[in-house]
C-alpha cells in the first residue's frame, strides 16, 4: 500500500497520514513505516501518525449511528445490529463501569483490534457522547503513539511484527 502511494509521487508525510487513517494499520503501522522505511525522525512521524489516526474518528462517530439506523430498517440488518449491540454490552461490562477511562485504556493499549476505529465503533454501540468519546479516543491514540514510538526507538520492531 505504502509503495503504491509512494510510486504515485505522493509525499512521504502524506503517505504516513493515509496509512494511519486506515483501519487495520492505524498509528501502530504508520509510525514504524515512517521511522524504519522512510527514515523520518520520531518527532515528525509521531504527529503525522496521530493526525492521520484521528482523521476518520469524527466521521465514524457521527455516521455509524445514522448508517446503523438506516440499515436497521431492513429486518436482517436489524437482527444483526440488535445481536451486535447486545453482545457488545455484555462483553464490555468493565468498559461501561469506567466509561471514558475504559475507552482511553482500550484504545491506548497497542494490540490488534484495540485501536481508534474499534474504540469509535464501541463508543457508538455503547451510546457514548460525541465530545467525551472523541477526547477519550484521542487520549488513547496519544498513549498508543507514545508506546509504539518508544518500542520503535528501542529497536523492538519484532514486537510490532515488522521485518526490517
Amino acid at each position: 500500500m505504502a509503495d503504491f502511494l509512494v510510486n504515485l509521487g505522493i509525499p512521504l508525510e502524506l503517505v504516513v497520514i493515509v496509512v494511519a487513517a486506515l483501519p487495520i494499520f492505524e498509528l501502530r503501522g504508520a509510525i514504524p513505516l515512517a521511522l524504519f522505511t522512510f527514515d523520518m525522525p520520531w518527532y515528525t512521524a509521531f504527529p503525522l501518525a496521530f493526525i492521520g489516526n484521528m482523521l476518520p474518528i469524527p466521521f465514524i462517530l457521527l455516521l455509524s449511528t445514522r448508517i446503523m439506523r438506516w440499515l436497521g430498517r431492513i429486518g436482517l440488518f436489524r437482527r444483526f445490529f440488535d445481536w451486535l449491540c447486545t453482545r457488545t454490552r455484555r462483553r464490555s461490562e468493565k468498559l461501561l463501569q469506567r466509561q471514558y477511562i475504559g475507552l482511553i485504556a482500550f484504545v491506548g493499549i497497542p494490540l490488534p483490534f484495540t485501536g481508534a476505529w474499534t474504540g469509535s465503533l464501541g463508543a457508538v454501540l455503547l451510546d457514548f457522547k460525541f465530545i467525551p468519546a472523541i477526547l477519550s479516543i484521542a487520549a488513547g491514540v496519544l498513549i498508543a503513539g507514545v508506546v509504539v514510538t518508544a518500542f520503535c526507538l528501542l529497536g523492538w520492531q519484532t514486537w510490532l511484527f515488522i521485518s526490517t
